[in-house]
């Protein structure tokens, strides 16, 4: 994609945001040649580890893997439907994990709402250091938890792919079509029940 082309993706808002919120999209081409460093996948991890949580018990984990790796291998092939067709190009895929249940089994009802903000913390992150990031819900969570050997109580939620956005050219058919489709959202009137 030219400059252009991703200013067009920035969001219409109907208020001022701060650029990251305006500027954030999750991209499907990604840029094949892109790595993170490990200063990249700390400071993401550190945006993640400061959202806030219930009694401050920071009921996430992260499995982090860079392409090329073992660990990325992996989880690409736990991925499902069209997400195995463009993730391979992400520089890094994220296992967003909630800790829905502490040692002792007692119920973490909070776990999931919490590890989202952590993972919004993440993202916001991310499109501030010209990073962009995909969230996957289509994967076999059996299968990674298996492979990962995640111990009871830790369920994965979500994935998120990270890089630098590539060239949607490169994409198949009907993930071209959608990558560069004029972005919508409902207007607030629709996700407001009561402003008082």
């Amino acid at each position: 994609m030219t400059l252009l082309d991703l200013a067009s993706r920035h969001a219409d808002t109907d208020a001022p945001l701060i650029t990251p919120l305006v500027e954030r999209w999750s991209p499907r081409a990604y840029d094949p040649a892109a790595v993170l460093s490990d200063d990249d996948v700390r400071t993401l991890l550190e945006a993640a580890r400061w959202a806030p949580s219930a009694n401050n018990v920071q009921p996430w984990r992260f499995i982090v893997a860079r392409r090329g790796t073992e660990s990325f291998t992996t989880i690409h092939d736990a991925l499902m439907g069209f997400n195995q067709a463009w993730a391979d190009s992400a520089a890094a895929l994220i296992v967003n994990i909630a800790e829905v249940a502490d040692e002792a089994g007692t119920p973490r009802p909070w776990a999931k709402y919490d590890l989202g903000q952590a993972v919004a913390h993440l993202s916001v992150q991310a499109q501030h250091d010209g990073l962009h990031t995909h969230q996957m819900g289509g994967f076999d969570a059996a299968r990674l938890a298996s492979e990962f050997g995640l111990a009871e109580g830790l369920e994965v939620v979500s994935i998120t792919a990270v890089g630098k956005v590539g060239d949607a050219s490169a994409l198949p058919e009907p993930l071209r079509e959608r990558e560069v489709a004029p972005r919508s959202r409902k207007p607030l009137d629709e996700l407001v029940i009561t402003a008082a």
